[in-house]
């Protein structure tokens, strides 16, 4: 199920083998080994590939056909004060984004990370 759900992803993105191995920092060779099912990944390159095709690992092996759990009627996201209603789901994303980006910027305890 790996190989086809690998291949079906990269077609949809329309990418290439080598354009995912450089994501992935491995050789386009090993990518490839991916989809003809010759080799697995092993854990922190699966979870890689569900961050970069945005996708469940359970989706990716098989597990579940819901490729997204975010994106199921079964989750919502608490904003808090923050009103999203009617933004379309692009905006949320790169509203989801930029809140990531700000959170890098600072330590667990709350101060700013050093440069």
């Amino acid at each position: 199920m790996l190989t086809k759900r690998l291949i079906q992803l990269r077609e949809e993105k329309k990418l290439t083998k080598k354009e995912v191995a450089e994501y992935l920092k491995i050789d386009q060779s090993t990518y490839g080994k991916y989809e003809l099912g010759k080799r697995e990944p092993d854990y922190e390159i699966l979870v890689k590939l569900g961050d970069f095709f945005e996708v469940t690992t359970d989706y990716l092996l098989g597990r579940t056909d819901m490729r997204n759990i975010a994106k199921s009627s079964h989750e919502t996201k608490a904003y808090h004060n923050l009103d999203i209603a009617g933004l379309p789901d692009e905006a949320v994303k790169q509203v989801e984004d930029y809140i990531e980006f700000v959170k890098q910027k600072y330590n667990p305890d709350g101060s700013l990370k050093k440069l």
